[in-house]
């Protein structure tokens, strides 16, 4: 079973040496627990699809410590740089073209001219990629197309052996991955909803664009099929069928919950608690989930997002 490190300098410490000699350590983030690896290491980066069983043309998001260690990496536009300085450390990643001597393995970008970057807003996420001194490719830390891990525990039950360890840091305090942006002539186009909203982001720097779905991955988080649990899903749903639990959201969706993502109605709240609610859900072995309406404003675009993958036709 993968160690359970603590988060103290000797816990740390380990961690970092895993990541150096090309292990894999998954470590808290604002958003979820990501499966980190020495992004400039091809063979530490293959572990990670190999670990997770994800396709190789889908792409790793990067993660650094600061905006000065992302420089050397991508090329960042007058606009990117906007969003930068408005939401790192935070939960958005952009999309940005790979520096000329651009170090990071091709392997995480999926062979792609760009690359996906992020500064986390995690203060434990931040001493440890400090402590490593390089950067770390780190999808969220599960089985490729399945739920997300807000928990050291869920990536246990998720990854057991496969992985080196993980970092203890406690629940992830937003709970779903982090907004993507990429650009199209220099205007922000939203890739994947998460946990900064496309209303946060205008009011940093205007229009930005919704993506167009093409069938291209030019961005991590794009499959259809994702975050799935292991029984169907079944969304905007007004009852509970025989063998089906509901997942609610709201006092008027209360009487039916078997979970209430929140009973007062904030989307704050059903954010942080969506992935650990679809684990609680799959131990409980039912035949099938419910999923009352959310509505589709603010973050409740990034849970009706993960919702509509969950609910996707499974390959």
């Amino acid at each position: 079973m993968s160690e359970v490190l603590q988060p103290d300098p000797a816990g740390l410490e380990r961690a970092a040496e895993q990541i150096k000699s090309g292990g894999l350590i998954a470590f808290p983030t604002e958003t979820v627990y990501g499966l980190g690896a020495d992004a400039s290491n091809d063979t530490a980066v293959a572990r990670i699809y190999a670990a997770k069983g994800r396709p190789s043309f889908n792409p790793l998001i990067i993660h650094v410590p600061s905006l000065a260690v992302a420089e050397k990496y991508v090329v960042f536009s007058e606009i990117a740089r906007r969003l930068a300085d408005s939401f790192w450390p935070g939960a958005l990643t952009l999309v940005l073209p790979r520096t000329a001597d651009c170090a990071i393995s091709k392997l995480a970008s999926a062979g792609l001219d760009t690359l996906a970057i992020r500064v986390p807003g995690h203060r434990l996420a931040l001493k440890f990629l400090s402590k490593c001194g390089r950067p770390l490719a780190a999808p969220s830390a599960n089985p490729s197309g399945s739920i997300s891990p807000t928990t050291a525990q869920h990536v246990i039950n998720g990854l057991g052996n496969a992985i080196s360890g993980v970092l203890e840091g406690g629940a992830c305090p937003v709970g779903v991955e982090s907004t993507v942006v990429g650009f199209e002539n220099d205007t922000p186009v939203l890739l994947r909803p998460g946990g900064v909203t496309k209303e946060a982001l205008e009011s940093a720097v205007g229009k930005v664009l919704l993506h167009s779905d093409n069938g291209i991955i030019n961005s991590p988080g794009m499959l259809l099929s994702h975050y799935a649990p292991a029984c169907p899903v079944r969304l905007n749903a007004k009852d509970k069928k025989p063998g089906e639990a509901y997942l609610g959201f709201g006092r008027d969706q209360d009487r039916l919950s078997d979970i209430n993502l929140s009973e007062s109605g904030d989307l704050t709240e059903a954010t942080a608690r969506l992935f650990a609610a679809f684990h609680m859900l799959d131990e409980m072995h039912v035949k099938g989930i419910a999923v009352g309406p959310i509505p589709e404003i603010g973050l409740g675009v990034a849970i009706n997002d993960r919702l509509r993958r969950a609910a996707a036709p499974r390959n």
